[in-house]
């Protein structure tokens, strides 16, 4: 039976909220990858457009920030400072903790949402409840497979694991479903990397066997001679976090170390003595084998029998990272035969295993019950750190430690910032412009910056512009995390193009161009001499500005919305648009005149705060000059 409760205990330990850095000059709009906005449908243009207009109050200077999208409309923009604001129905965020989470982690969590503790829930009461929650926190034992997201019926928009692996969580399923999934990888890194040691030399030496002898009121010294570990080579399979923290320390016990894993850097195991080699040379050469691997279909049951038959005689095997890497029948007959001399294990493939499992009773076999995160200080640290992560990614911020989104280091973010947003505008207007047809099957991005192109990481400016394209002509929940998986089940293809420019290395991006190729524009000065609806914008003094229109140069502020007009360049045409404005209340932000020559043809582009009715667009249309012209929205 499940048991819950509000998770009312006395918290003494208090935790502040993932610090936010800030932007002199930014006047940041919020875009959220976990909240879809709200479709509204217009009257001048052909495709569904999601509309959510933010007000100048509620503009927010903070740079994180402009990874969020709370409806301004319903929800107050964050500050650094500022107190959580309920969700639209006047609640906060309900968040599901379904293992034990450290005190100071279920804080952290307090501080945005309520929090429900309910342990040992069969899939059935998950299932059940999951739909009435926000966010879910998992440790290992959880299964949240996809059953789970699609109980929760697009509710659940993360789902934090406290720890490394997320083999128990159903990635494929999360990213359809919109869900981010982040874990918490850091936090647990030494305590792990410690047990594996102490499971090193404890194995070596027969500790355990050895106590167990004495409190048995025996005294074997002769049965329980070990190993020294001086001079052995230790294979560690995995060079990631924890693989190379118990590294570090196995060089300090003088032991030759070795190291497989097809995606470490040669250049950090060189840094701490670790030379990398082929995993058929681990195998073979390796006196004892660590494993540091994650669990995925490559990795299942890597160890077995034909992988024990290549290793060296008496070798002895640690495995603090996933049960489900060795097949744990083969293992029991290395042993037996005596290939494997010792094993150290703290993970199993079922966990608990069973009371007469043959590896745990085996004699020359060391077991505890998944204790590599087991410190009082990993414990802590693992609640606070996914405790945050959730928090952030409820918030809108976009975390480091995802692991279904562009994995982008937290410096990155910062200075990236900026342009998220224009990012997202420009998918947003460029998808605008594509009238009715055959849809949408090929965008071109073309970033143009001084920077060398092995040092601007766009993916999540990619992600970002496949957001915005892709959210206003679908009825799909679209968010940062699937948007490229729904980009690609719906057959649109978005490649990038990298062009060196003569401007400021100091900044990432100088400008950014959408191209749409192979479609109808609904406004054809918007197309390109190339035949294709191009826009390029970039950002100034912080803030997303549109500086071309197909031919026609512009420069006009993304704020707020936007007209295009095509118009025969003569004077008078600024005051009779800005009048029709004016006469029905909306106002006029920013405005810009882009013209191919003198008294021939312009574009105008105005950014309007309201969104002009029927009625003033209609006049608009109707002023002679005018040739053409579109409403789009932001």
């Amino acid at each position: 039976m499940a048991s819950s409760a509000p998770c009312n205990n006395p918290i003494f330990l208090s935790s502040s909220s993932p610090s936010s850095s800030s932007h002199p000059t930014s006047k940041s709009f919020l875009f959220s990858f976990l909240k879809n906005t709200t479709s509204t449908p217009t009257t001048s243009l052909k495709l569904t457009h999601h509309h959510s207009p933010l007000g100048h109050s509620k503009r927010s200077s903070v740079i994180t920030n402009v990874l969020k999208t709370l409806d301004p409309s319903q929800s107050s923009v964050l500050s650094s400072n500022d107190e959580v604001e309920s969700s639209p129905l006047g609640e906060k965020p309900t968040i599901l903790v379904s293992e034990k989470l450290g005190d100071a982690g279920l804080q952290v969590l307090r501080e945005l949402g309520h929090v429900e503790c309910a342990y040992n829930l069969s899939p059935e009461e998950l299932c059940s409840k999951i739909a009435s929650f926000d966010a879910l926190i998992v440790r290992s034992g959880t299964k949240v497979t996809r059953e789970v997201f699609e109980a929760a019926k697009g509710k659940l928009k993360v789902v934090g694991r406290a720890g490394v692996g997320i083999d128990n969580v159903d990635l494929q399923a999360a990213t359809e479903f919109g869900c981010l999934v982040v874990n918490a990888p850091t936090a647990n890194t030494i305590a792990a990397a410690e047990h594996g040691i102490a499971l090193l030399a404890a194995m070596a030496r027969n500790v355990a066997q050895a106590d167990a002898s004495m409190k048995a009121g025996k005294w074997q010294r002769g049965k329980y001679v070990g190993v020294s570990l001086v001079g052995k080579t230790l294979a560690v399979m995995g060079f990631g976090k924890v693989g190379s923290e118990v590294a570090r320390r196995a060089k300090g016990l003088g032991m030759n170390v070795i190291a497989h894993d097809p995606y470490a850097p040669a250049d950090r195991a060189r840094a701490i003595g670790v030379e990398l080699v082929s995993f058929e040379q681990a195998m073979s050469s390796a006196d004892f084998i660590s494993l540091h691997m994650p669990l995925t279909p490559t990795t299942n049951k890597i160890l077995n029998d034909d992988t024990f038959a290549k290793m060296k005689k008496g070798v002895r095997i640690i495995n603090v990272a996933r049960g489900g890497v060795i097949d744990e029948d083969a293992l029991v007959r290395a042993l037996d035969s005596g290939i494997v001399a010792q094993a150290a294990l703290d993970v199993f493939t079922e966990e608990p295993p069973s009371s007469d499992s043959k590896l745990v009773q085996h004699e020359n076999v060391t077991v505890t019950p998944h204790l590599g995160a087991s410190t009082k200080e990993a414990q802590e640290g693992v609640a606070i750190e996914i405790a945050e992560a959730v928090l952030g990614a409820l918030k809108g911020e976009l975390s480091a430690t995802a692991v279904n989104a562009p994995m982008v280091a937290p410096e990155v973010l910062s200075e990236l910032a900026p342009y998220v947003e224009l990012a997202e505008k420009l998918g947003r207007l460029a998808v605008q412009l594509v009238s009715g047809g055959s849809g949408i099957k090929s965008v071109k991005v073309v970033y143009r910056s001084a920077r060398d192109p092995d040092d601007l990481d766009t993916r999540l400016l990619r992600a970002m512009i496949t957001k915005g394209i892709i959210e206003p002509i679908s009825d799909s929940i679209i968010n940062l995390v699937n948007a490229d998986f729904i980009a690609k089940q719906k057959g649109l293809r978005i490649s990038e193009e990298r062009i060196v420019v003569d401007s400021s290395p100091e900044l990432p991006v100088d400008s950014i161009q959408v191209q749409i190729s192979n479609v109808e524009s609904k406004f054809a000065s918007a197309v390109s001499e190339n035949g294709e609806i191009s826009i390029e914008g970039k950002v100034k003094y912080g803030i997303p500005h549109l500086i071309r229109v197909g031919s026609f140069g512009v420069d006009v502020s993304l704020e707020g919305n936007l007209i295009l007009c095509r118009q025969l360049d003569q004077p008078g045409m600024i005051g009779r648009v800005g009048n029709i404005l004016g006469d029905h209340n909306v106002n006029v932000s920013f405005m810009s005149v882009g013209r191919t020559s003198r008294r021939r043809k312009a574009i105008m582009a105005i950014g309007v705060d309201e969104e002009p009715n029927k009625e003033a667009l209609t006049k608009i249309g109707s002023v002679p000059a005018v040739e053409e012209f579109v409403f789009l929205k932001l």
